[in-house]
């Protein structure tokens, strides 16, 4: 037997339940409709600011992280400055495989 529902009468209940098709059910108005309470501790993985120790205010905050963009092209021509002046010219990196030169 259903519980018995306190929203309307039961007449209207009849005429409600057969124009849906369904029992209506009323959220959170009684216990048997609702989930257990003793379901387990979500998982959650650790961040940057999960440890207690030294973990200060001014450093809490995963934003404060995040650095400008890395000119990516002049950060390859300083290397290649760089590499310039360590090695003779004319030593050139080996290639992988077998080169095929096109007609």
């Amino acid at each position: 037997m259903a519980a018995i529902r306190r929203d309307i009468a039961p007449f209207l209940q009849r005429v409600r339940a057969f124009l849906l098709g369904r029992e209506h059910t009323v959220a959170l108005r009684f216990e048997d409709g609702l989930a257990d309470r003793t379901q387990p501790p979500p998982e959650i993985p650790d961040g940057p600011s999960h440890i207690y120790s030294a973990n200060y205010y001014c450093t809490r905050d995963a934003r404060r992280e995040v650095n400008p963009p890395i000119d990516l092209v002049q950060q390859q021509q300083l290397l290649e400055a760089a590499g310039d002046a360590a090695k003779p010219a004319g030593n050139k990196l080996p290639t992988p495989g077998k080169v095929y030169g096109w007609d």
